[in-house]
């Protein structure tokens, strides 16, 4: 079971550009909503954003899932540690980014194009795992 949860190929290099954009982008992005960094507003304003902006309520409950996906998801992808499941997240929440936020346009500032470029590049790392340099390669080895 362990073998099958951390299965990659360790001589894969692609998915190594992938992890290191994909972690930084959501570590950020999750860390706007929850902490308030990197210009962020902080949960509460995500909250609110969540519950009247998107009808999903409660907004408080919603925040924290998608801050959480984002942050920690993106924090798994980046050092390759469960990389599927941390991609996994990453693809849920920019589903849910594209059919609640940004559907009716393609392109930016409101558009699902960036969006939908980062679901695909999180579906990669669902397909492929971690690859070379990730802590499931590693991981694999020892097992």
């Amino acid at each position: 079971m362990l073998k099958m949860i951390f299965k990659t190929n360790p001589d894969f290099w692609a998915a190594l550009p992938l992890r290191i954009s994909l972690g930084f982008v959501f570590i950020g992005h999750g860390s706007q909503k929850l902490f308030g960094w990197f210009g962020g507003k902080g949960i509460d304003s995500a909250a609110v954003f969540f519950s009247e902006k998107l009808g999903l309520t409660p907004g408080i409950f919603w925040a924290v899932l998608a801050g959480s996906g984002e942050f920690f998801g993106g924090l798994l992808v980046l050092l390759g540690f469960l990389t599927r499941f941390g991609a996994l997240n990453i693809a849920v929440v920019m589903i849910v980014a594209i059919l609640k936020v940004h559907w009716g346009a393609f392109f930016l500032p409101a558009g699902i194009e960036f969006a939908l470029a980062l679901l695909c590049s999180a579906a990669a790392l669902i397909i492929t795992g971690g690859g070379k340099f990730s802590v499931d390669s590693l991981l694999l080895k020892k097992l």
